[in-house]
């Protein structure tokens, strides 16, 4: 049960910690100020949740180490972060639409875990979906307004759409450990909140005239280690190089 529960924690963790550094990297670069501010503001969310996840799955590992010795240590094959979160920024509208896709299976995800038979993990989760809420009603209102925008920022939401939804099967396939935290009560079967999350992409893709692929094909091997995307790699090494070449180091 430990083990699943540390993977579980830190697939958690990991989301948040890739995803937030992907976000971050439009600090200075976005189209207007006011995203600016907001895209940092979501990335210092995303990392604040990752603290915490992370600090409980070095809890529940028991072998002295930290979130931080989490983060900054592990190799890319050690990382149990969803596919999509890791791919490339591209674009603003992709940017948005990789952020909606993941903001509605994350709120979901969060508030199954508000009810979880693990107080520490409940507490997490309640801490957070305040936080996501908030980061799904942007990302819903960005992708609606490009998306029924111009001929050109339609074009490109629905080439996000069409780029990123192969990665959406991964948040809702579930496995070993999956499993067990759903047999414990800990989280909720990731299957079971898929017809959800169905439903509300449809909507919100209906009013920003764009269309769901009709695929159901799968990229996957990111939440078990199994097969990350190259991105993974060149993420780490920027958001590693100073805990690697000096290990131990502090302000």
């Amino acid at each position: 049960m430990d083990d699943a529960l540390f993977q579980f924690l830190c697939r958690m963790g990991d989301n948040t910690l890739v995803l937030g550094h992907r976000v971050s990297e439009w600090c200075g670069h976005a189209p207007i100020l006011e995203e600016d501010i907001a895209l940092a503001n979501i990335a210092l969310d995303l990392i604040g949740q990752t603290q915490m996840w992370l600090g409980l799955a070095a809890e529940v590992e028991g072998h002295g180490q930290s979130a931080d010795d989490l983060a900054m240590l592990r190799d890319a094959w050690d990382f149990r972060n969803l596919l999509i979160v890791e791919q490339p920024n591209g674009d603003f509208g992709q940017t948005m639409m990789r952020q909606y896709l993941f903001d509605a299976w994350h709120l979901a995800m969060l508030k199954g875990l508000e009810t979880s038979s693990d107080a520490r993990v409940s507490q997490i989760a309640q801490k957070s979906v305040k936080e996501v809420a908030y980061h799904l009603e942007r990302s819903t209102d960005t992708v609606i307004g490009l998306g029924d925008g111009t001929d050109e920022s339609h074009a490109r939401m629905q080439a996000a759409l069409d780029l990123l939804w192969p990665y959406v099967g991964e948040m809702f396939t579930p496995d070993a450990v999956d499993r067990e935290m759903a047999k414990a009560g800990i989280a909720p079967d990731p299957a079971s909140l898929r017809a959800r999350f169905d439903a509300d992409v449809a909507h919100v893709m209906e009013q920003a005239t764009l269309k769901i692929p009709d695929t159901g094909f799968a990229h996957k091997g990111g939440k078990s280690g199994v097969q990350h995307s190259e991105h993974l790699g060149h993420i780490l090494t920027q958001m590693q190089w100073l805990q690697r070449a000096y290990p131990g180091a502090t302000w």
